[in-house]
């Protein structure tokens, strides 16, 4: 059985892809909890209640000037200490920097807070050996002006153990070169046993951590995984969410 390692600093990532400059599309594409919008089509997402539950991660020392400062994406998923931001572990691997959480992050602004991470969770296969089928990790916030994370902004479950394109998710990230998040729904498909991909254009770098949302606001996959998400802006990947997935849940709830 395989146990999971907390780590609580840690590295600027190697980031997904080229940093590309991005062909949106003026289309508007309704989130998965919505109803479905244009599959395949990515386009700037409107800030929202649901996408306010999606944020930016950066380096504690931009807390103060964050614009251009961001490197990957993470999200809140419910807890019940209601500190809860699930990534890719490749976004929280190493140990010689601390992090903040920008929830609802947009143009250089944070209008829910910025909230320091204060503990991260990481499989021991992504610990130990960077091993590709674990590139899932999850990270605690401290309170803010006494404020749980999730009362602010909300949570999506996390939910393991779903087969891969039951539904239509959508996918939120934060390529580095913009300062808004992006978003597009599409089917998964299985890319391996333990890998699952989607095809959604203009998922550059920093959009590692991105959640994979279903329409019942499930998030069912996590962008990272094979090449650490992919090896092209148009094609990305996650880890299907077994049980490795649900054993570092438990972890990272179970430690307040």
């Amino acid at each position: 059985m395989k146990r999971t390692s907390r780590i609580r600093v840690t590295s600027r990532p190697t980031l997904l892809g080229a940093v590309v400059m991005l062909a949106l599309t003026s289309a508007s594409v309704a989130a998965a909890d919505d109803g479905p919008g244009p599959f395949g089509v990515t386009a700037d997402a409107v800030a929202t209640r649901h996408t306010a539950r999606v944020g930016a991660l950066f380096a504690a020392d931009r807390a103060d000037d964050l614009a251009g400062g961001h490197f990957c994406t993470a999200s809140v998923v419910h807890s019940p200490q209601g500190n809860l931001v699930v990534t890719a572990a490749h976004c929280v691997n190493g140990a010689d920097s601390d992090l903040v959480f920008v929830p609802g992050y947009r143009d250089g602004q944070a209008p829910y807070g910025v909230w320091k991470v204060t503990g991260r969770y990481l499989p021991d296969g992504w610990a130990k050996d960077q091993d590709e089928d674990s590139d899932l990790a999850f990270a605690t916030v401290e309170n803010l002006d006494g404020r749980r994370l999730e009362d602010v902004v909300g949570a999506n479950r996390f939910t393991t153990g779903t087969a891969t394109g039951a539904t239509a998710v959508t996918v939120i990230g934060y390529p580095d070169s913009r300062e808004v998040p992006i978003r597009c729904t599409n089917k998964p498909v299985a890319h391996s046993r333990t890998q699952q991909r989607i095809d959604c254009p203009s998922f550059a770098g920093g959009t590692s951590g991105s959640p994979w949302i279903n329409g019942d606001a499930q998030v069912v996959g996590i962008l990272g995984g094979h090449e650490e998400g992919g090896s092209t802006d148009d094609v990305s990947y996650s880890v299907v969410l077994g049980t490795e997935a649900a054993e570092l849940y438990r972890d990272a709830i179970g430690d307040p």
